[in-house]
């Protein structure tokens, strides 16, 4: 490790404290989706504190709304901006983008959560709150790292694009109007809670609901009816099949401990209106993963062929088709190649930091890194601190330890990426 390089380190191993604090204050500030701005706060007053060149604005310009990739149900972004920190470099090296999500899911059930939601409680070496890992503990080893680098005096050729985005639990708004706005690099970090895992490639997905036709009929002769429950039964079951059918065909090393790595999930069915009423109607909705590999239209018209093809399995769908409809959360994936010098930049941080090898997987989820890849055209790396198990779940937590080495890993890796300037 070279000299700059360790003063860096020394400096995060002195300073844990700061993060916990930070992250503390970030977490108490319940950022949940229309009430980013409190959070989005701390945020600014520590680019200014890290001197970093601001840029503040509220999204939703007709550029945004009317781009293809746009994907929100939102009706207004006012008094909840997207905030974006620049440690300029001096020029001749590689630059870089710090991607991370202020907003945070709900919090759920509180009676279910031993504390309250938005404590910041501290215990055991864990920080607890909505948020801690999904993913403010990322976005405070993203400051850290930039403060370690600052603190030491350091110089980098390359720049530095840290960012505070909004809406990403939602379909990626806020990364999306970074790009619009001109924000690019040379290559993307992106801590969502992986575990310290390595997440070169990621899943996509988009979220989907099928309108399924039925006859009316009163309950008692129910054989005069046809049941729209029943044949959305019916249509589950072939769901079921096309998972199949589509996770019989990934062949990537990545995926190998992952048991499905692209799920059609039902996640919500409604039908009928009255217990005694045949129902004439039944709605389904639910999420269809995307690999990594293949586009969202792709994916879209294999469902769609699915359904289309019911009819020759039941003649009630030739006269009464069920109709999909896509709405609204949609991610891209992102497939970036192991061999990849980013990926092989970070991997040799952690290989210097942790003494061992990282365990480099594919996402089973979605992040704002399909934007920055798709649109962008920016390499993306999904590395973090956070366990990915408790990420929406109540008591949440990220172990501080964890926060504090991705910290140390990001800071190396943007040395070296962004090269220092002698």
């Amino acid at each position: 490790m070279e000299s700059h390089e360790s003063m860096v380190i020394q400096w995060l191993k002195k300073n844990q404290a700061r993060g916990t604090f930070l992250l503390q204050k970030l977490v108490q500030e319940g950022s949940i989706r229309g009430h980013e701005s409190r959070a989005q706060a701390i945020i600014i007053e520590k680019c200014r504190e890290l001197k970093l060149k601001l840029d503040i604005w509220e999204i939703g310009d007709k550029e945004l709304i009317n781009h293809p990739k746009f994907c929100s149900d939102r009706k207004s972004f006012l008094d909840n901006p997207n905030v974006v920190g620049l440690l300029k470099g001096k020029g001749g090296g590689k630059s870089i983008i710090l991607n991370s999500h202020i907003d945070v899911v709900p919090e759920g059930d509180r009676t279910k959560w031993r504390e309250d939601p938005f404590s910041g409680l501290v215990e055991h070496g864990r920080l607890y709150g909505r948020g801690s890992s999904d993913m403010k503990g990322g976005t405070v080893a993203l400051l850290l790292a930039i403060e370690a680098i600052r603190a030491t005096k350091l110089q980098l050729k390359g720049d530095v694009i840290f960012e505070s985005v909004i809406e990403e639990e939602s379909g990626g708004a806020g990364t999306l109007a970074t790009l619009l706005r001109g924000y690019r690099a040379d290559g993307a970090i992106i801590p969502e809670p992986t575990n310290l895992k390595f997440f070169p490639k990621q899943q996509g997905s988009m979220w989907f609901r099928i309108t399924v036709h039925g006859k009316s009929a009163h309950g008692g002769t129910r054989y005069e009816g046809t049941s729209a429950i029943e044949k959305a039964m019916l249509i589950i079951q072939h769901l079921q099949k096309l998972e199949a059918e589509r996770n019989s065909r990934v062949n990537d090393p990545l995926y190998e401990h992952i048991s499905i790595p692209i799920p059609i999930n039902v996640g919500k069915m409604n039908g009928g209106n009255w217990p005694s009423s045949v129902p004439d109607l039944a709605i389904i909705e639910g999420r269809m993963g995307v690999a990594p590999n293949e586009t969202m239209e792709q994916a879209e018209k294999e469902m769609e062929s699915i359904l289309l093809a019911l009819q020759e399995v039941d003649p009630w769908f030739s006269l009464y088709p069920p109709m999909i409809e896509w709405f609204g959360g949609r991610w891209l994936p992102g497939n970036l190649p192991v061999e990849h010098p980013l990926v092989e930049v970070i991997t040799g941080s952690y290989e210097e930091i942790t003494t061992k090898k990282p365990l480099i997987e594919a996402s089973p989820w979605g992040t704002d890194g399909g934007l920055l890849s798709q649109v962008g055209k920016i390499p993306v790396i999904i590395f973090g601190p956070g366990v990915t198990e408790v990420a929406h779940d109540a008591n949440e937590y990220i172990n501080l330890e964890d926060m504090f080495m991705a910290a140390e890993i990001i800071a190396l890796a943007v040395l070296r990426w962004c090269e220092v300037a002698i």
